[in-house]
């Protein structure tokens, strides 16, 4: 309690110094000279101050759960595996494990690689195998999630616990989580993802303390915890609803699509159905209405077959109405193609057809019955065995690279609870170099990003204010990268040129930033207490170029289907010896402009170039905090792991011990 009081007492002080700051910078203290550097500045001050009151908002409601109910002795459990080209010994060395879980459950290896080593290390070991089915030969396989997919209709355990291939499960991990399902409104129960090759400097921000501590917390406290893909148990009934709410809502899709370019079909039949008589107005007119009927029966939430249905019936009645008349036309034409002049030419072996009559046929207008029977085959045509997909129902989100988050969000608004439980229950391997790091946080924020476009939280039905709020949060902290980009510039343009987007560096400055700055620190120590949190700030900026990356492809992906791709985060180092210079190009030019307009700005200072000591003072601290922040990335890339003489995968694990609260 006493922590959780802290923590709010610091959220209030960072969201007052903070609005108070932002709000004269708005005000009072933009130089509209210079607006073009002057107004991305506030813009990135003011992101800035929105991801603190969204970092406030989460901490707000820390969540420390106690000691978890036991597990029901009945439940039955299927242990999910998955791999795709990870080492053989590695996954056995995690199915292993899996095997000595002490609850009784069936181990499965889901090798979506389709590797016969693979199948007979598994079969020695006693451990279920599962690889696709022909069903996905030339289908989307949607990485990791159709791997899932896949196995759900294989298994039959009412819970899942999901591993991924290095996650080393404690034999007590299903003792510590079952027993929150007794809540039946529990859909999940995410455990912390801990690495066991990591060493205390922690230089490639791998264990991620502040993400499973105090924001797993705080999301819990909102019911908003997030899957993380790995060390999570599942309820199989909530994922596969999931499945059925998302066949039905894409078939929905489809047959909306439909209704709108049927509706296209009859205005433009409308406007020549009079041609043809009232018969075939009328048919027009009823079709309309019917189609309006279908459109608002859909959006009540009516029976979809009893709708398609009733729509292909008075389709019928419609065009029975307009046959006769149908007919007419069709005699009339007949009797246009009898009456053409036509004539053998022996010498030339063919029939000579009169042009001008030829002519006057062409610009004949038929009736609209096949307007109406292609309205019909439209709506008919709806693919409700969805075959352009390997399995009709897809419970797991294939709408992003990271299956986790859509999934998980798409369980809360089905009105699915979810559960953060703060403690090691597996142990796995963080990358060991730059170049895997990289990959792997490009497909985090990729993902992310392809679930803010694509289903935006703020807009989901079902999410309750906070959830949507705590979705968002994660989404909106990806676009930091263009933020660090002006924090970086705002600088070394004053510095350098004298260019002032502040029009007050002095102490009016200084009494409303200082007290912001710090608090805001402050916030992070009380909230991380006893956990290191400024290696996740230190990359939170340093990784920029790879945010801006991650929003530039994957919105280019969902809006204009350009391939993003699925990569696998290697499990073992990739890089040489030498210092990877083409992983760190862009930080490496920033720092040294950096530096370069710091010692400038100095230089300008002694000459009398720039008359601001405070000025130049705050900007230089300004490009040195920004060279703080940014060596990290020069660590990781100098990072080479110690030698270890037996991986973790080889022994058995470890019980854990719980969290202490003040973790």
């Amino acid at each position: 309690m006493t922590r959780l009081l802290l923590t709010r007492i610091m959220v209030v002080l960072t969201l007052t110094f903070g609005t108070v700051y932002v709000g004269w910078r708005w005000l009072f203290s933009v130089n509209w000279h210079n607006w073009w550097i002057a107004v991305p500045l506030v813009l990135a001050e003011t992101y800035a101050l929105i991801d603190a009151y969204l970092f406030g908002l989460t901490v707000w409601r820390l969540r420390l759960r106690g000691e978890p109910n036991p597990a029901p002795a009945g439940a039955t459990v299927d242990v999910l595996i998955t791999t795709y080209n990870e080492p053989v010994e590695m996954v056995m060395a995690t199915a292993r494990a899996a095997q000595k879980i002490s609850h009784p459950h069936q181990t499965w290896v889901l090798d979506d690689g389709a590797r016969p080593e693979m199948q007979r290390a598994a079969e020695v070991a006693g451990v279920g195998y599962i690889t696709r089915s022909d069903d996905w030969i030339d289908r989307p396989r949607h990485a990791k999630a159709g791997n899932l997919n896949n196995a759900l209709f294989v298994t039959e355990g009412e819970f899942l616990l999901i591993l991924d291939a290095d996650q080393v499960p404690d034999p007590q991990i299903l003792d510590r989580t079952l027993g929150y399902f007794d809540d039946p409104k529990v859909a999940l129960v995410q455990t912390p993802q801990w690495f066991s090759n990591v060493t205390d400097c922690d230089p490639l921000g791998s264990q991620a303390p502040l993400f499973y501590g105090p924001i797993q917390q705080g999301k819990d406290g909102w019911n908003a915890a997030f899957f993380c893909g790995s060390n999570a148990v599942i309820r199989r009934e909530a994922l596969m609803q999931l499945g059925i709410v998302g066949y039905v809502k894409e078939v929905e899709t489809g047959v909306r699509q439909a209704m709108r370019a049927a509706q296209r079909i009859l205005r433009r039949t409308a406007r020549t159905a009079g041609r043809y008589g009232a018969p075939t107005v009328r048919a027009v007119e009823s079709v309309s209405a019917a189609l309006n009927v279908a459109n608002k029966r859909l959006s009540d939430g009516d029976d979809l077959s009893s709708i398609t249905w009733d729509f292909h019936r008075a389709v019928d009645v419609a065009s029975r109405s307009v046959v006769q008349e149908d007919m007419a036309a069709i005699e009339a034409d007949l009797r246009a193609l009898t009456d053409l002049p036509v004539e053998m030419d022996g010498e030339l072996g063919g029939v000579i057809v009169d042009e001008v009559a030829l002519d006057e046929l062409s610009r004949r207008e038929f009736s609209p019955l096949g307007a109406l029977e292609s309205v019909k085959a439209l709506v008919g045509a709806v693919d409700v065995d969805r075959g352009h997909e390997a399995q009709p129902l897809l419970p797991l989100a294939t709408i992003s690279v990271t299956e986790d988050m859509a999934t998980c969000m798409r369980l809360h608004a089905a009105g699915w609870a979810s559960v953060y439980h703060h403690e090691t229950l597996a142990r796995g391997l963080a990358p060991e170099d730059l170049g895997t790091m990289l990959t792997q946080r490009l497909r985090w924020a990729q993902g992310t990003i392809q679930v803010m476009v694509r289903e935006n939280p703020l807009v989901q039905r079902g999410l309750s204010l906070g959830q949507r709020l705590m979705y968002f949060a994660t989404m909106w902290s990806y676009l930091s990268g263009f933020a660090a980009v002006i924090f970086m510039l705002a600088p070394v343009l004053y510095l350098v040129a004298g260019v002032l987007p502040v029009q007050a560096f002095g102490m009016e400055f200084l009494q409303r930033f200082l007290p912001y700055i710090i608090a805001n620190q402050l916030l992070f120590a009380v909230v991380g207490y006893g956990v290191k949190t400024w290696r996740g700030q230190q990359y939170s900026f340093a990784l920029f170029p790879v945010w801006i990356r991650a929003c530039w492809t994957a919105t280019a992906n969902v809006l204009w289907g350009r391939p993003l791709g699925f990569a696998v985060t290697p499990k073992t180092r990739q890089g040489g010896d030498s210092f990877p210079w083409r992983l760190v190009v862009p930080q490496l030019i920033a720092s040294l402009v950096l530096v370069v307009a710091c010692v400038i700005g100095v230089v300008r200072l002694w000459t009398g170039s720039s008359s601001s000591i405070v000025g130049t003072g705050v900007n230089v601290a300004w490009v040195a905090y920004d060279l703080l922040v940014m060596s990290v990335i020069f660590k990781a890339a100098l990072y080479r792991p110690t030698p270890q003489p037996s991986s973790p995968q080889s022994s058995a694990p470890q019980p854990s011990t719980p969290h202490s609260q003040e973790d």
